[in-house]
Formats: C-alpha cells, sequence, structure tokens
C-alpha cells in the first residue's frame, strides 16, 4: 500500500498518476479513437496499392485509349440489310452484322440452287449496306462466255447493270484489269486466275505455290513450268495473261 500510495500522493511525486487516473476514460478513448484512426488509414493505403489507383493517372491515357477502341471494334449490335436474288432457295432481304461476308448471306437466304453457279462471285467479300448481291444460273453464265475475251466479258457483264437495272456488288472485282484486258500472273488472285480457260481451282494454286517458291514469273512462258500446264492451255489462255 505504500508503493501505490506514493504515485497517488502529489507531493511525493504521484502527480502524473493522479491525472492519468482522473482523465482515465479520456485518455482511454484517446487511444481507442487513435487506433482506429491508424487502423482505417492503414486499409484505405492497403486497398488503393491492391487495387493500383496510385498508378491509375499514369495509365489514364492508354485506359482512355482502351475504351475508345473497344467501343469503336463493338460491332456485335452493327447491322447491314443485303438484298439477295437469282439462284437462291429463298431470294429476299436479310439483317446480318457488319462483318459478315457474302457466303453469310447466301447461307442466310437458305443456300444456292442446283441451277447456281457462283465462279464469277467472290463468296468471300465484305457485305456492304444495301447491298445487292445477284447468283447467276449455270446458263446465264455460259452466255457471259461465248466471247474470246473470257476474263475480261465475264468480270465485267457480272458487274454491270443487269436487265433489273441492279448493279451486282457481290462481283470479284476486275477493276486492276480493265486497262490492260489481261490477268497478271504474279499478282492475280485465285479468283483471277481461275477466271482463265482452262484454270480450274488446282492448278490456280499451283501457280500462285510456284510464283511464291520462285519469286515470281520472269516471263509469261514461265507458267509452261508449273504442273498441269501444258502447251494447250497455254495457248489458250498466252492472249489473256501478263507478267
Amino acid at each position: 500500500m505504500r508503493y501505490f500510495s506514493f504515485f497517488l500522493n502529489n507531493k511525493n511525486g504521484g502527480g502524473f498518476i493522479t491525472f492519468a487516473y482522473r482523465h482515465r476514460k479520456q485518455i482511454i478513448i484517446g487511444v481507442i479513437c487513435f487506433v482506429v484512426l491508424i487502423g482505417v488509414v492503414c486499409l484505405i493505403l492497403f486497398y488503393c496499392f491492391k487495387t493500383g489507383v496510385f498508378e491509375k493517372d499514369k495509365n489514364d491515357d492508354l485506359v482512355l485509349e482502351d475504351k475508345i477502341d473497344k467501343k469503336d471494334n463493338n460491332t456485335d449490335n452493327k447491322y447491314y440489310k443485303v438484298d439477295i436474288k437469282g439462284e437462291i432457295v429463298n431470294p429476299g432481304i436479310y439483317e446480318l452484322k457488319i462483318d459478315s461476308r457474302v457466303i453469310d448471306v447466301i447461307n442466310a437466304a437458305g443456300g444456292l440452287t442446283e441451277n447456281a453457279d457462283t465462279s464469277v462471285i467472290n463468296l468471300s467479300k465484305k457485305i456492304n449496306d444495301e447491298m445487292v448481291i445477284i447468283i447467276y444460273s449455270r446458263e446465264q453464265v455460259k452466255d457471259f462466255e461465248k466471247t474470246k475475251e473470257i476474263e475480261k466479258q465475264v468480270l465485267d457483264k457480272c458487274s454491270e447493270l443487269d436487265e433489273n437495272s441492279l448493279k451486282n456488288d457481290a462481283c470479284i472485282d476486275s477493276s486492276n484489269n480493265k486497262h490492260t484486258g489481261k490477268v497478271n500472273i504474279n499478282t492475280a488472285s485465285l479468283e483471277e486466275l481461275m477466271s482463265l480457260t482452262g484454270i480450274g481451282e488446282a492448278k490456280a494454286k499451283d501457280i500462285i505455290k510456284y510464283r511464291e517458291d520462285n519469286g515470281g514469273f520472269k516471263t509469261i512462258e514461265d507458267l509452261l513450268k508449273v504442273s498441269g500446264i501444258g502447251d494447250n492451255t497455254f495457248a489458250s489462255i498466252k492472249e489473256n495473261i501478263t507478267v
């Protein structure tokens, strides 16, 4: 008791203990508030570091650009209306996503009829709004092929207005060859090569493979070096090709 009375006695140096004892509630509350405050600050800092809030300012431009790109590239809710007619099971107007292609329109319309001929149609072409696609019959394509300049006539005929005064936007683009009327065997696409007399898909692929493996054709006569291209085939197309 003498020991404790010492700390409680102002005269014996117990003033601080007496003050603390008198204001113990306030001190306890203050300590608790301080601890809680420190805890809240620590939690806030932990949350900020974990969520990368402090790095947000550095990446604001990147985040904004990413959001813009995602917004611009979001084509899920955008559609084009396309009119398809001719040798198709269910001709009519169809609404498809803007990244669709001609083949998708054909499938949406129930597919081709048995008499359809797509040799002058680019099935992989992307659609446009208000696009018109005409699927020709075998007889119509044969009518196109009655001229000597088969490549020019077939592709140009496809692109011209038909009897209903409608432009067929699905035709293979022959604008690259309109000035010469000839197919450049060094740059022609698979479809362009297949438009030549006697050149089917297999031979067209062989031509493309040869020019890729050998750095292209130096002269049109080099075409004879391609497997499956004989003198007769070459004679039938030499007036319609160039390098």
